[in-house]
């Protein structure tokens, strides 16, 4: 249920911005994006479990608060961004 620390080495090479690039918008925004799937499994199988529910809606409110930020600064990057992570319609 958890993001291994290899998957979450993959997800930085794909998103990095550049070089050193340990927290940037899209970066953040990748590795939620994965949480948010795993923890949405896990939802489909405890129906009971409100705990992780409210942290996947936290988590879901941290990736939109991001997903505003860069739209409000480069769109054209946002558009490529949620097609790459396959978010938005």
């Amino acid at each position: 249920m958890t993001l291994t620390q290899q998957r979450k080495q993959e997800l930085m090479t794909e998103y990095q911005v550049h070089e050193t690039d340990t927290g940037s918008a899209d970066l953040q925004i990748a590795v939620l994006t994965e949480r948010i799937n795993q923890l949405t499994t896990h939802l489909k199988a405890n129906k009971k479990d409100h705990s992780s529910r409210r942290g996947l809606l936290k988590m879901i409110g941290r990736r939109k608060g991001l997903l505003a930020y860069i739209q409000r600064e480069d769109f054209e990057r946002y558009q490529k961004l949620i097609a790459r992570l396959g978010i938005r319609r």
